[in-house]
């Protein structure tokens, strides 16, 4: 299955849009890590932050969540550093520096050109070949599909706070899924593309994550066919709080995992 047969235009209406994409701006060019651009397509390009410690390190190429942008990054990413990571955080049309507008056609087809590009960029830098996707939330759905079509290019893939199946929401427009759109709707869905992804596979899911709920993230892992997987469930936090609740415990997993596998 190619990236092109998912056909998502059923979502790429002015009500569904508004309901998934919340896009911030940033004005300024901020002075932590290194600020760069990948063109999608003709005068469409994605701010992107890479933040490099050491070129001996791997890298994680980093789908952020609804809401957050590169810039939210800047004090994150030296937690990933201390741990012996590189963080590259991209955001999406419409977001941060990017110009464009998001839909979900775009969410998925742009993560295609942002692998290239992530890759020419560590390339470019002289980094290590150990390479890591990690996507939260809303960012799961284009991690997924790049660790469906390029695993053999990657080291792991790390999920926080996915959904198994974006596409339930049409329901709360009234959309039921069947027959052709129900068929597009499965096909298209983060369960059913991590059945073809065997790398590596963390899971990392709140408790009480009110976004999306915790068997959001179990049927993540139960659909994962990878034979090196795990569900890490950081107790009595919830969707926007996980980092602040999971404190050291979240960051040392994640270390872990990425050491496990480099």
């Amino acid at each position: 299955m190619s990236f092109q047969d998912d056909d998502l235009s059923f979502f790429d209406k002015p009500e569904i849009l508004n309901f998934i994409f919340y896009p911030r701006k940033d004005i300024e060019v901020s002075k932590a890590g290194i600020t760069c651009f990948i063109e999608v397509e003709e005068g469409i390009k994605i701010g992107c932050r890479f933040y490099l410690k050491e070129i001996s390190y791997p890298s994680i190429l980093y789908f952020h969540g609804n809401g957050e942008t590169i810039g939210d990054y800047d004090y994150v990413a030296p937690l990933f550093n201390e741990r012996g990571i590189n963080l590259f955080v991209t955001d999406y049309r419409g977001y941060g520096l990017s110009n464009g507008m998001p839909t979900m056609t775009n969410l998925i087809k742009d993560a295609h050109p942002i692998f290239k590009g992530f890759k020419k960029i560590i390339e470019k830098e002289g980094c290590a070949k150990s390479l890591f996707l990690m996507g939260r939330s809303l960012g799961s759905s284009p991690a997924i599909e790049l660790a469906y079509h390029y695993q053999s290019e990657i080291s792991g893939l790390i999920i926080e706070s996915g959904g198994a199946d974006f596409f339930r929401l049409l329901r709360f427009f009234g959309i039921m899924a069947e027959g052709s759109l129900k068929e597009k709707t499965e096909r298209a869905s983060n369960k059913a593309k991590i059945r073809g992804v065997s790398s590596p596979t963390l899971v990392i899911h709140a408790e009480n994550d009110c976004l999306i709920p915790l068997n959001e993230g179990r049927e993540l892992y139960e659909n994962s066919i990878s034979p090196d997987k795990e569900l890490f469930v950081i107790p009595g936090a919830d969707h926007n709080n996980l980092w602040l609740v999971g404190g050291d415990g979240y960051y040392i997993k994640i270390g872990d995992f990425i050491k496990a596998h480099t």
